[in-house]
């Protein structure tokens, strides 16, 4: 899950970009990082080689800036596309909070596509995740080219539970940004859906309270004569005092949904 740090008030969410060897991952971080403004962004760091443009991983930090008073950003990394590096891509994929995998549309290309997402599959397997119930979006990038799959086709041995995809030719700057707002949008709403549980659990806790009430006690203060503390409606002030705790659960953020939403709507307007 984001890495939420409640002394700095800030929050991290880390995003992976994944697919076949020079399938566009690299050159999705380079277009992002050539057209966001300086100060959204940190520097890009690439380790590469002849073989394949990213030899362990490349790094891209924005920053979103704050919302509900938390410093949010996002940490977008590739993974070396050859399988040989695969140990390299486990280990870029540890603590991953959406993934956006990279298609290469190009004819003759899909086995790779395949093999690729089966290994994805399979390393996140190793952390517990199944990439069913995980927030993934497509890009089926090299639209541009002439000898392609079509969306059909792609959609049929990539996508058989209908995630969000996006049609890109990344070198072009087309499909790019759709693909970082879809993915932020997803990981998001998963962080959210995750966050939310936590004030329903809070309210069982009251629940449990009732079982220990002594109905006895109640008995005898009604058999004594005292309709005086009927009045004690005064005593429903203290409820009142309630729905100022309720405002508190808003006023955290950081664990509640409209942070969340708050921050979607945020990457809405970018």
């Amino acid at each position: 899950m984001a890495s939420i740090n409640y002394a700095n008030r800030e929050i991290v969410i880390k995003i992976v970009y994944y697919g076949p060897g020079l399938s566009g991952k690299t050159t999705n971080l380079q277009v992002i990082h050539q057209n966001v403004p300086d100060n959204t962004r940190g520097n890009m760091i690439s380790l590469a080689t002849e073989a394949d443009r990213t030899l362990f991983f490349d790094l891209l930090p924005l920053n979103l800036g704050s919302v509900k008073g938390f410093n949010t950003k996002f940490q977008l990394y590739t993974v070396p596309g050859q399988v040989y590096y695969n140990a390299t891509r486990k280990l870029v994929l540890k603590g991953v909070d959406g993934v956006v995998f990279v298609a290469d549309s190009t004819q003759g290309k899909m086995n790779e596509n395949i093999e690729s997402l089966q290994n994805l599959k399979d390393n996140l397997a190793e952390y517990g995740i199944d990439l069913n119930n995980f927030p993934l979006v497509l890009q089926y990038n090299k639209r541009d080219l002439q000898n392609i799959f079509t969306v059909d086709e792609l959609n049929k041995a990539l996508n058989p539970n209908n995630v969000p995809f996006v049609e890109a030719s990344v070198i072009k700057n087309i499909g790019v940004f759709e693909v970082l707002k879809a993915i932020s949008r997803e990981t998001l709403a998963r962080i959210n859906k995750q966050s939310t549980p936590a004030t329903p659990g809070q309210a069982q806790a009251p629940a449990a309270q009732p079982a220990p009430t002594p109905a006895p006690q109640p008995a005898p203060a009604a058999a004594a004569p005292q309709p005086a503390p009927q009045p004690a409606p005064a005593a429903q002030p203290a409820p009142a005092a309630q729905p100022a705790q309720q405002p508190a659960q808003p006023g955290q953020p950081q664990q509640g949904g409209a942070f969340f939403k708050n921050l979607i709507n945020k990457m809405d307007n970018k």
